[in-house]
């Protein structure tokens, strides 16, 4: 029962000061504004995504694996 209790004390408290904190430092950081910082986040989010989903399938470590398994076998 008391894990619960701190675990939902953490969830509950600690984590949005915590993420509003960074935000916060990161902003002054920067010398930007908190909501610029946001929606620059928002954004660097999206573009990582659409990389992902993008290039990021042909760069796949277990492709490329095949790949270069492919490419040494047709050399011997």
């Amino acid at each position: 029962m008391i894990p619960l209790l701190l675990y939902r004390t953490v969830a509950d408290h600690v984590l949005p000061w915590a993420t509003a904190f960074a935000t916060r430092m990161l902003a002054r950081s920067l010398n930007m504004p908190e909501p610029l910082v946001h929606s620059t986040g928002d954004y660097v989010v999206a573009r990582v995504i659409a990389f992902e989903h993008g290039v990021g399938r042909s760069l796949c470590p277990f492709r490329l694996a095949r790949l270069v398994r492919a490419c040494w076998r047709g050399r011997r």
